[in-house]
């Protein structure tokens, strides 16, 4: 699949601002500076798509994109440490809840992964509040260009072991690089196949 229009559509502070639900609808989470904007704009071959920041927490809003008139892109506040106050966390964390637990044309969320680091408690405990709840998700590891082969191996399998502890089996995880497009093909063909069950 290859993307060939993709536009901002809408920003909302609350689920019920949402887009009606009538088409496939992907969303995009990770904690703050994970490359979230930087994946969003590889995915749709775009410069600028999504807002880039090295300020940590720069979405702050559910930010939808039309792609290709056929089905949402969605951009999620990151979870975690931001540079923001307790109370703008708590508010964050009721907004993407709400928002998971309700969207009922949500296919897949893509819960991105900083494969630099060591598996980190607050992306595990994400994954598995996911798995509670019964959304359906997949890993993205991202920034796999700065590290070696080795490297990228090594610490897949460390994020491996640490998922199996909890899960019974593995979640479908892509190992991806915004800056050299690694990852690309396979998260769009596979956002393709899910589609088709729409």
């Amino acid at each position: 699949m290859e993307i060939k229009k993709a536009e901002f559509l809408t920003s909302s502070s609350k689920p019920s601002q949402c887009p009606k639900p009538d088409r496939p609808e992907y969303a995009f989470i990770g904690r703050s500076n994970v490359g979230k904007s930087s994946l969003i704009n590889m995915i749709c071959d775009r410069n600028s798509l999504a807002k880039t920041s090295s300020t940590p927490g720069k979405t702050q809003l559910i930010n939808h994109f039309t792609i290709d008139n056929s089905w949402y892109l969605v951009d999620l506040p990151g979870y975690g440490y931001a540079k923001v106050s307790k109370t703008q966390r708590k508010e964050f964390k009721l907004l993407i809840d709400n928002y998971l637990r309700h969207r009922a044309n949500l296919m897949c969320l893509f819960i991105l992964v900083d494969l630099r680091h060591k598996p980190q408690k607050v992306d595990l405990e994400f994954m598995a509040q996911m798995g509670a709840w019964g959304i359906p998700f997949v890993i993205v590891f991202t920034k796999a260009d700065k590290l070696k082969p080795t490297e990228v191996e090594q610490n897949t399998e460390a994020y491996k072991k640490a998922l199996l502890e909890e899960w019974e089996e593995l979640p479908t995880y892509f190992v991806s690089s915004a800056v050299k497009n690694n990852g690309k093909e396979e998260i769009l063909q596979f956002i393709d196949q899910v589609t088709q069950s729409w």
